[in-house]
């Protein structure tokens, strides 16, 4: 189905959704790179308005890639859930925006309404929002999911604590722990990116942070960020995995290029269950997404680079994850060429996110060749606190040795809390209070118990 609109004496037309889709997404390097853009302001807007115009029902008619093709349009079209989206199924794009803005539109009413969302619905209207808007409804959202402790309450923030280290080495990769805890970050996940897939190594990883979080206690769960198929293996010899972890794409052809299919997932997934590990909860599994990842495998069918990042979370929310964290500003300048194209790019993917009903998080990130400073993630951080994003990285000194990018440091998660009076998640807090990490008030103490200070350095030292 063509679409068109008329400016002045010119009339733009645009041949089916997927192009309409393109052509009223914010600007951004990698739908140029992909020559998917608008040409000018002038035509985005015409895009903009003829989208506020189409009916929600004929995302649910007009595939933007074929069913037959692509098992993510399958999934996305099977699992649909006619009786929520009755609630906005008369609407258009443009009164779905506004109906979201409304203060009636609360927190139970979003909740109820996520599984009649398609991604395609959710991308569509964030195209229509100003950053403002994104915030204002996503902060409508609470999305809760647990395993050891609680994250996603309102008025708490948690953090991912990374350890990363270039050569996996153990000692390395424990004092950043020991740094990240002693700053009341890993609340989240302790989860460790490791240098290299082989078993082996992951296993010791797996064992290093799992000896930790024993010895003293600590309500949280850990992840090392190896391939799917690695985790299967380990589960297979009985490794302590708590959390099964996939980076993943909007297309079956993208989650082909990481070795991966939905079969695969269902298997992992089942596998990580049966483990019954959690204690509190049994949500399982750790996706990763970012925008441009379809592009850079050559894999996004014509589809612009944030409607395919929201159609991965379809992937995801088929999994009930613990966590869902967009690597926002990781691929490099060639799809976010810099810090206002990266904000933009967080806000809506977070907010996206939240709509279809996902405990999302944020790596608020930069790579040092793109157009972004320190200053320009210190402001998105700021924002995503404010729209109740789940949770953020924790890196010692904002700066990945192992990754080599610019993330957020323990010390930002402590601003955020401070500055937006948030908390860490509720068991994970009460364990910093008993070991004196923290006071009642959520506040650094200047001195932690003793006790742990020398069970830390026993352990460390071995």
């Amino acid at each position: 189905m063509a679409y068109h609109h008329t400016i002045g004496k010119k009339t733009y037309r645009f041949n089916d959704l997927k192009t309409l889709l393109a052509k009223a997404s914010p600007h951004r390097s990698g739908d140029v790179l992909a020559g998917l853009a608008a040409e000018s302001y002038e035509e985005r807007v015409a895009a903009q308005i003829t989208l506020a115009d189409v009916p929600l029902k004929v995302f649910l008619n007009e595939a933007i890639i074929p069913y037959e093709k692509d098992e993510i349009t399958r999934l996305i079209i099977d699992s649909h859930n006619d009786t929520a989206f009755g609630l906005i199924s008369s609407l258009t794009v443009g009164e779905f925006r506004d109906w979201l803005l409304k203060e009636e539109t609360d927190t139970l009413t979003l909740k109820n309404l996520a599984l009649g969302i398609t991604p395609e619905i959710a991308a569509a209207v964030s195209k229509l929002m100003r950053n403002q808007d994104l915030i204002a409804v996503a902060k409508k959202c609470e999305v809760i999911s647990s395993f050891r402790d609680t994250i996603g309450l309102k008025g708490h923030f948690s953090t991912r604590l990374q350890p990363n280290h270039p050569t996996d080495d153990p000692k390395g990769i424990a004092a950043s722990m020991i740094d990240g805890l002693l700053y009341g970050s890993g609340d989240a996940v302790i989860g460790i990116n490791p240098a290299t897939d082989s078993p082996a190594e992951v296993n010791n990883l797996l064992l290093l942070i799992d000896t930790l979080r024993q010895q003293f206690d600590i309500p949280t769960q850990s992840c090392v960020l190896c391939h799917v198929t690695t985790t299967l293996e380990l589960i297979n010899q009985g490794a302590p995995v708590d959390l099964c972890f996939q980076s993943i794409g909007g297309t079956e052809q993208s989650n082909t290029s990481f070795g991966i299919s939905l079969d695969l997932l269902d298997e992992a997934y089942q596998a990580t269950l049966s483990l019954n590990r959690g204690t509190i909860g049994n949500n399982v599994m750790y996706f990763e997404t970012g925008q441009g990842s379809e592009l850079s495998a050559n894999a996004h069918h014509g589809v612009d680079q944030q409607t395919c990042e929201v159609r991965a979370y379809a992937v995801a929310r088929k999994y009930k994850p613990l966590l869902v964290n967009t690597v926002v500003g990781f691929i490099g300048p060639e799809y976010l060429y810099d810090g206002k194209q990266i904000i933009r790019a967080a806000l809506e993917d977070h907010f996206c996110g939240k709509l279809l009903g996902l405990p999302m998080g944020v790596d608020v990130c930069y790579t040092n060749h793109a157009e972004a400073d320190q200053d320009d993630m210190d402001n998105l951080l700021t924002l995503l606190g404010v729209a109740g994003c789940n949770f953020v990285m924790g890196i010692p000194g904002s700066d990945d040795i192992m990754l080599n990018y610019q993330s957020t440091s323990f010390h930002d998660a402590l601003y955020l809390r401070n500055v937006l009076g948030l908390r860490a998640a509720p068991e994970f807090e009460a364990w910093l209070m008993k070991q004196g990490i923290m006071d009642t008030q959520g506040k650094l103490m200047p001195k932690p118990d003793q006790r742990l200070l020398k069970g830390i350095k026993e352990l460390w030292m071995k």
